[in-house]
């Protein structure tokens, strides 16, 4: 299969969180790239079109908007070019 994507992912498998409306869940971000990740959470259904994604180890907050969602994995890209630190 061709790879299509503009950047390389990067396996990181670290703990985050889905934050939106006041409402915060915790999750997995298994890859990542400059513009996008992967994330696994427990239940996809919960997870809003849009929101912040905030990296637990240096709380670095991604603003994203889902792509796509197989099961409990979640692609999402990136509003932002860069991460802006909370």
């Amino acid at each position: 299969m061709e790879e299509r994507r503009k950047y390389p992912r990067t396996e990181i498998n670290q703990p985050a969180y889905v934050s939106s409306g006041g409402s915060v869940m915790s999750c997995v971000v298994r890859n990542i790239s400059a513009e996008g990740a992967a994330i696994d959470v427990g239940n996809a259904a919960f997870v809003p079109a849009h929101f912040r994604l905030v990296m637990a180890s240096d709380s670095s907050v991604y603003e994203c908007n889902v792509a796509w969602i197989q099961q409990n994995r979640i692609g999402v890209i990136f509003v932002a070019a860069s991460p802006s630190g909370s």
